[in-house]
């Protein structure tokens, strides 16, 4: 039995758990967004001795831990470090296959797609704690990318979505993705936010120039991490072309929420021979440590 049917056995067996106190982390559910407050850019003072550097120097992206707390995209602070445990050991196998560290390294491994079968699992809420856990490492940078470029609510969340992006760079050539990546008050974080909306999305995100931008994202550092926030895989196209440039997909599932059926038929999308991770949300009465249950080549038993 592969390591993906084993999650999905774990997801299937929490909907049958009753009269069991939690010994997990709720993760709320999020409200709509508030208008500003969670995260805001900042004017600072460019300097003049960066020849070329790797993000935005005249923007800086302040992020408001207190009011993401309060709109469900952070924990509540008693149950901060349970989460963080929990997420360091949904981080430890992706930065494996990213660096090579303590495994053999993936091709592409650096770049990591945050997917979801449907709207509502939590994929921004997971994207969101992802990143800040692998902000810290101490010898690795993450740049979380926008690139829900239908409802980009990682934009949103920080504040950023009136700011050039992805597909500004998408549509012209001759820009430096540099100059769209702002950087935040967290250390070792960046964001990419998604850009001006446009008609051609999903041809632009299928097109050479992202893969172009793809590599050199990977190519120009290569102790950055590169999370990529995508739409739902049953729902849009512009997932399933992410899926193709990507060496790492995470999908995350909600526990008593999503169709099993769904699941699988996300996974037929992403094709073989993808290293496909299930990340479970909200789960409750699940003896299994963390929110991380299955990681594994698609299509080929472990």
């Amino acid at each position: 039995m592969s390591l993906v049917e084993q999650a999905l056995k774990k997801m299937q067996a929490t909907r049958t758990v009753s009269g069991e106190d939690s010994r997990r982390v709720q993760t709320p559910s999020p409200s709509p967004l508030a208008a500003g407050g969670l995260g805001y850019v900042v004017e600072v003072d460019q300097p003049t001795d960066i020849a070329s550097p790797a993000h935005r120097t005249d923007k800086l992206i302040r992020v408001n831990r207190n009011a993401l707390r309060s709109e469900g995209l952070l924990p509540p602070e008693h149950q901060e470090r349970v989460l963080a445990d929990q997420y360091r050991h949904i981080k430890r196998p992706l930065i494996s296959n990213a660096t090579g560290r303590g495994g053999e390294r993936l091709e592409r491994g650096q770049l990591i797609m945050m997917a979801s079968a449907m709207p509502g699992e939590g994929k921004t809420f997971t994207s969101i704690n992802l990143a800040l856990s692998m902000a810290l490492e101490k010898d690795l940078s993450v740049l979380l990318v926008d690139a829900d470029v239908a409802k980009p609510h990682i934009s949103r969340t920080f504040g950023v979505e009136q700011e050039p992006g992805l597909l500004d760079i998408l549509k012209d050539e001759s820009s430096r993705v540099e100059s769209v990546i702002l950087p935040t008050d967290v250390p070792n974080l960046c964001i990419l936010p998604a850009g001006k909306q446009s008609d051609t999305a999903t041809e632009l995100l299928a097109s050479q120039r992202m893969q172009i931008v793809a590599n050199h994202l990977e190519a120009t550092d290569p102790n950055r991490i590169v999370l990529i926030d995508s739409p739902p895989l049953l729902l849009t196209s512009e997932s399933r072309t992410l899926a193709q440039i990507v060496g790492q997909i995470v999908v995350v599932v909600r526990a008593g929420f999503t169709p099993q059926r769904a699941v699988l038929d996300a996974i037929d999308v992403l094709g073989e021979n993808k290293a496909v991770g299930l990340v479970l949300n909200q789960a409750t009465g699940v003896a299994s440590p963390g929110y991380y249950y299955g990681y594994g080549d698609n299509g080929h038993p472990d």
